[in-house]
């Protein structure tokens, strides 16, 4: 495929150079994930408790959303493959860190650093993809980019959880770090260089803001991750509830299969059909909680309905990705920053929202939190109709 005539030249195939910035993405989630499976082991390790190992991941999500934008804006300027080995780099220092460590103070002062490089990490991925092909093929390549997530969410922490079970959390650490790292080499030896874009006005954050069509797209993913993360947050409540079979392993296995599924098709159709890929994906995110409110007890349906939110929740990320990168042709990286914020921040939202309502609602119990993200597709769904302009065609 032949680039266009400002993009520069790749020094490998196009697969191998998309799949290289899909395992940026893969790590990236790994890095923030990657304690919320060996979270008892240390806990006992290292004597705290488990709710402030817990918090390893909560400071490196706050980091990430709230150093998004002003650092986004602040390195707009610098060479995207020179910005994205050092914020590599930092998420190799930041695992490695822990692994060595002792102190709970060095992990989270080295779960802040992976945060803030992960809160720049992913808006610029997407927007340096898109300034490697045409614009007729920004979704599918935002697409291939933002699978990385996808697997690492379906593979990559179920793997490295067994790594860590099997050899210790420490070493689990380490040789993520290290992977990270031989990651970054291949970066250097094969990513091509990518000049930054001067910060004028034009590309400033407020005003990217005043964009009308832009701030339909952080309502849409604002609605739709609030849905999806309450309840996946709480999928191992779910899963009891439903009594389904195989309790949490199977959900999670039924669900990372639909997502990689509905990742592989959406590649196909995201950059001719964009709006009616949304409409579609809320409307079966928004009849999986459905199923799992009256259906989901019945025999057979709940793997069903989790394949089927799995499949749902698959193309998120490179769905609303694709539609900022449509919106503006400079300043696509803060624009994805704005997008990429408050994504972060609805996935804490959620979380803290679901625990509520599990308190206040403790008689409805999970089902509560199912209902809120019903509420939540069903809203978005009508945005994303009503959303001509915002979810164009290219």
């Amino acid at each position: 495929m032949t680039p266009t005539p400002e993009a520069p030249r790749l020094r490998a195939p196009e697969w191998f150079v998309f799949g290289l910035m899909a395992s940026v993405t893969f790590v990236g989630l790994l890095s923030e994930l990657i304690p919320s499976g060996i979270l008892p082991q240390m806990s006992e390790d290292l004597g705290a408790s488990e709710s402030r190992i817990g918090m390893l991941v909560g400071v490196y999500a706050l980091a990430s959303a709230l150093g998004t934008i002003p650092l986004v804006s602040a390195t707009l300027s610098v060479n995207r493959k020179h910005l994205l080995l050092v914020l590599l780099a930092g998420f190799a220092v930041s695992n490695i860190l822990v692994g060595l460590t002792s102190s709970y103070a060095v992990m989270v002062a080295a779960r802040i650093v992976g945060g803030v490089c992960a809160g720049v990490m992913w808006p610029m991925i997407a927007a340096y993809g898109t300034r490697l092909v045409p614009p007729d093929r920004h979704g599918r390549v935002i697409t291939v980019i933002m699978a990385g997530s996808t697997l690492g969410i379906s593979i990559g922490l179920p793997a490295m959880t067994l790594v860590g079970l099997r050899f210790g959390w420490r070493a689990e650490f380490l040789a993520f770090g290290l992977g990270v790292a031989l990651i970054a080499g291949l970066c250097h030896l094969y990513l091509p260089a990518v000049p930054g874009e001067r910060r004028t006005r034009s590309n400033s954050p407020l005003t990217l803001l005043k964009n009308r069509t832009i701030l339909v797209v952080i309502l849409l993913t604002f609605l739709s991750v609030t849905g999806h993360y309450a309840v996946y947050t709480y999928i191992a409540l779910l899963a009891e509830t439903v009594a389904l079979a195989g309790g949490t392993g199977m959900a999670l296995l039924v669900f990372g299969a639909g997502s990689v599924i509905s990742v592989v098709a959406s590649a196909r159709i995201i950059d001719a059909w964009l709006r009616p890929l949304v409409v579609s994906m809320l409307v079966l995110a928004a009849v999986s909680m459905l199923l799992f409110l009256g259906f989901a007890r019945t025999p057979g349906i709940a793997h069903f309905t989790f394949f089927l939110w799995g499949v749902s929740f698959g193309p998120l990320g490179a769905m609303y990705q694709t539609a900022i990168a449509r919106q503006v042709d400079r300043g696509r990286d803060v624009a994805t920053s704005l997008q990429s914020s408050v994504f972060n921040f609805s996935i804490m939202l959620a979380a803290g929202m679901g625990g509520v309502l599990l308190v206040r609602l403790a008689d409805a119990g999970v089902k509560g939190i199912v209902w809120l993200a019903l509420g939540c597709f069903v809203l978005a769904t009508m945005v994303a109709v009503l959303a001509t302009r915002a979810l164009r065609r290219q």
